[in-house]
């Protein structure tokens, strides 16, 4: 992203990209980083996942020990450096409905274009996770009608998430989806549905709705492919983790490399490691170097 570019509302543009009926791909980014990677990879839009997120700040897994104050400061971080929507996480809302209405706030101030509420018992964990539990659903619909109410920019993508296909059942998570709609939620997300006639089903039950697929790499939901939920009518589809373990086998294996032979020559070598010249023009350098003679030289 340029340092004096496009400011633009967000919000707007994912607007504009769900209006074009093909699903909107979003891989996650858990750092300022990877969400510049995955905007310059040509991707339409970016999603701060929670799960990169509690990865990358604290080094632990996504039990719900990241507060909302914590995951604002990283979504503005993110949307800073991407010229692109910012799809974000934003677990349970923190709280009750008045803690939701801080959330969106928040979010909207960090630049984060559309977010996901999750209607599970705080501390929340992964979609993924065993051990789940979901607040009563009148609870949730509370919730997404706060977060309607708050949110400041009408563009401001709502998402509705369910866990319930975990605790309640298929049937129990799919009227709860609907629930959430009716309540004003301008996308659907049932999370980890267990087969692929329950990715089926979930599109034909809620037709007519906008609906998010979390391709969970590892995860309980089995893979299908893009054109797949593309033909079933899914609006967005979400890739969580595929940067983070990228990155995360990547660095153990160059930091194996470099235990056992004591320098990182092999690595380089071999191709492995980004040339220094390049990881600095891809964070910007260019351009820093342009503005600081632009404004020297009076050409502002």
């Amino acid at each position: 992203m340029a340092l004096l570019g496009d400011r633009t509302s967000g919000a707007a543009r994912l607007r504009e990209l769900l209006r074009r009926g093909s699903p909107l791909c979003a891989p996650g980014a858990y750092d300022a980083l990877s969400a510049r990677l995955v905007a310059e990879a040509g991707f339409d839009a970016v999603y701060l996942t929670g799960f990169g997120a509690s990865a990358s700040l604290l080094g632990r897994p996504d039990v719900g020990l990241l507060t909302g104050t914590e995951m604002a400061g990283h979504a503005a971080r993110l949307a800073d450096v991407v010229d692109v929507p910012l799809i974000a996480d934003a677990d349970t809302g923190y709280g009750n409905v008045v803690n939701v209405i801080r959330t969106v706030r928040a979010y909207e101030r960090a630049g984060v274009a559309g977010f996901h509420l999750e209607d599970q018992v705080a501390p929340k964990k992964c979609g993924h996770l065993a051990g789940k539990a979901v607040v009563p659903v009148e609870e949730h619909v509370a919730k997404i009608r706060a977060a309607v109410a708050a949110r400041t920019d009408p563009d401001t993508v709502i998402i509705a998430r369910t866990d319930a296909r975990a605790v309640e059942g298929f049937d129990r998570a799919i009227e709860r989806a609907q629930r959430y709609a009716d309540a004003g939620a301008d996308v659907l997300f049932v999370e980890a549905p267990q087969s692929v006639a329950e990715i089926e089903e979930t599109a034909r039950r809620l037709a007519g709705h906008r609906l998010l697929f979390n391709w969970a790499e590892g995860g309980r939901t089995p893979a299908i492919s893009l054109a797949d939920l593309a033909a079933l009518g899914y609006a967005i589809v979400i890739f969580p983790l595929t940067a983070l373990l990228s990155a995360t086998t990547a660095v153990r294996e160059s930091l194996e490399s470099l235990k056992r032979e004591g320098t990182p020559r092999a690595a380089m070598e071999a191709g492995r490691l980004t040339t220094f010249g390049s990881f600095v023009d891809d964070l910007g350098l260019p351009e820093v170097y342009e503005l600081e003679q632009r404004f020297l030289d009076g050409r502002a």
